[in-house]
């Protein structure tokens, strides 16, 4: 069988366990084909299609069709955290330059998205976060990759204009604006939209808040600034870190969930109590356990108050809701969805069913290695690692499965004039008992236990040091002595124990 007749079967073929010949033979549907590809084809004198007729009948047939994109060999879907990261691999191996297209609905270039919900909201008399300086990839340390970046690496950027349908057989994507797209691979970093209040209880509401963009995080803002009473619903990230921030403009803000106690999903009582009394020290009030009615307009149309199931009211002349995020599956749903935690199926290099697309980043339901169970991250952190997995997978012979390890953080109270920075680290698995060492001032400590082994830990204010310790004790998962963690004195005892039993390991 000729070289030419196994890549194109390998292009109709379900997920390839060649890489590279899954690779090449999707490549061969490109406008821009790889010159790796072209030796290959020049190479095959006994194949019944020689290298000229292929090249003129699909490829030169493909690119003098009326597509949008010049870049047609990869095309990113979406424009956050993930496409930025994955752009910058592309860029690494050499392989952005004339090649890679990234559409998205946003009016901006990729950026570090968990600002929005954190500098980003300060007021200006505290030196909030503007755009360009959080552009992708300077969360990590790397290159702010502005749009003229883009530009300068030969990547296409395609703004304000979601895709929103693909045809998988003929490899192309429509977008919202009618524009029609061809790729050769497909990446879908789409993230998350966030949930929202039905519009019959007051979700449209003027007045009221979602965070999921730039556009957003704005809208909010030109509220605050005239805000007087703010509600926030739902206590997990946002409403942590939007409460915070809140705090700086001197509000009067009430956090309301129904929950017990805040970050009801990470957190043990003991640890929430301890976040809680300091957000309360701040002058923000706490409504737990409590479900909402609806919202209630003014006569201008405006929210002006927030009403509890159990007949309360709370006024508020500002709402944020931020009650978690939905996978944006949007058009994707013939991809193949995980029923159990959302977005798309992807295996641990990030491929889908249908060879040649991909999902990475809050989108992606991928293999959970360490723990054997499948997974959906909503993190900055994996958004970053799975876009570099994914493009590393694709470009090279790496065949290794997406090992991830979770790992979630917060930092807070962190404009001038704070009299407290709050900064933790979780590192594992919040499954099993906890035994919680500190007692806050600055620092604390919670360490997940489960079957004797060392699971999770989250430190506050920790050290460099301290910090670096915690994804080496979450990989390893120790056996640890409980009787010595809960006689611990300080969390430095405590981790220099939980040090200690990892250095036993080995």
């Amino acid at each position: 069988m000729s070289q030419v007749r196994r890549l194109i079967m390998a292009s109709g073929s379900s997920i390839s366990s060649n890489p590279m010949s899954f690779k090449h033979g999707l490549s061969l549907w490109c406008p821009q084909s790889s010159p790796s590809l072209h030796r290959t084809l020049q190479s095959s004198p006994s194949s019944s299609i020689g290298f000229k007729t292929f090249f003129r009948n699909h490829v030169v047939a493909a690119s003098s069709s009326s597509f949008a994109n010049e870049n047609r060999e990869y095309v990113i879907v979406g424009g956050g955290n993930a496409a930025g990261y994955a752009a910058r691999s592309f860029v690494e191996h050499g392989m952005a330059d004339g090649r890679l297209c990234i559409v998205t609905r946003e009016a901006y270039a990729p950026y570090e998205r968990p600002a929005l919900t954190k500098g980003y909201l300060f007021p200006l008399d505290k030196k909030p976060a503007r755009l360009p300086g959080f552009h992708t990839c300077v969360g990590s340390g790397g290159e702010r990759q502005t749009p003229d970046w883009y530009k300068e690496k030969g990547i296409e950027m395609l703004y304000e204009d979601p895709v929103t349908g693909i045809d998988i057989e003929k490899q192309t994507a429509t977008t919202i604006s009618g524009k029609l797209l061809k790729y050769g691979t497909l990446i879908v970093a789409t993230g998350c939209t966030a949930s929202r209040f039905p519009e019959k209880i007051g979700g449209n509401l003027p007045g009221v808040h979602y965070i999921r963009d730039v556009a957003d995080a704005d809208s909010l803002i030109s509220s605050l600034e005239r805000a007087h009473k703010l509600v926030i619903v739902g206590g997990g990230y946002i409403g942590m870190e939007v409460a915070a921030a809140a705090v700086a403009w001197k509000l009067d803000t009430t956090i309301i969930f129904p929950e017990n106690h805040l970050m009801q999903r990470l957190f043990p009582p003991s640890l929430a109590q301890k976040y809680e009394e300091l957000y309360q020290e701040n002058g923000v009030k706490f409504i737990k356990g409590a479900s909402i009615k609806n919202l209630e307009a003014s006569s201008d149309g405006h929210v002006a108050a927030v009403k509890l199931e159990n007949g309360s009211t709370i006024e508020a002349d500002t709402v944020i809701i931020g009650i978690g995020a939905k996978p944006a599956v949007g058009p994707f749903e013939r991809l193949g969805l995980n029923n159990s935690v959302g977005g798309i199926q992807v295996d641990g290099q990030f491929r889908t069913g249908i060879p040649g697309i991909f999902a990475i980043g809050d989108v992606a339901a991928f293999p959970l290695k360490m723990y054997n169970r499948m997974a959906r991250v909503e993190h900055v952190d994996h958004a970053r690692r799975s876009a570099q997995h994914c493009v590393k997978s694709l470009l090279t012979a790496h065949t290794s499965s997406y090992d991830y390890l979770p790992y979630f953080y917060s930092r807070v109270f962190e404009y001038e004039g704070s009299p407290r920075k709050i900064w933790w680290q979780f590192f594992g698995d919040n499954v099993g008992e906890t035994i919680q060492v500190g007692n806050f001032d600055p620092k604390i400590a919670t360490f997940w236990i489960d079957s004797g082994k060392l699971k999770g830990v989250l430190l506050e204010s920790g050290s460099p040091e301290e910090f670096q310790l915690l994804p080496e004790l979450a990989k390893s998962q120790p056996i640890v002595d409980k009787s010595k963690l809960q006689s611990a004195s300080s969390v430095e005892e405590a981790l220099e124990i939980a040090r200690a039993s990892l250095q036993a390991a080995v």
